[in-house]
């Protein structure tokens, strides 16, 4: 089963706190191991826009993020 994409402009990502999102990130990084997907600088930058976190490659909303993890998440590999 397949989610919609979330947009940089979701209400839902307003709700992420800092602490959450260094963890999505900290995910990212084991799933994304296997498939050279590795951002060692990504960190969130304290910036929001809209009340929603950035983080820091490119500057990238919290919904790029979750949307990696998803598409990381339906491989089927374990973290």
């Amino acid at each position: 089963m397949s989610l919609e994409p979330l947009t940089p402009h979701d209400k839902i990502l307003r709700t992420y706190t800092e602490p959450e999102v260094s963890a999505l990130l900290r995910e990212l990084h084991e799933r994304g191991k296997p498939f050279g997907i590795q951002w060692g600088s990504a960190m969130v930058n304290g910036a929001t826009i809209d009340g929603r976190l950035l983080i820091n490659f490119g500057d990238t909303s919290v919904a790029t993020l979750l949307n990696l993890l998803a598409l990381l998440r339906e491989t089927g590999r374990p973290a």
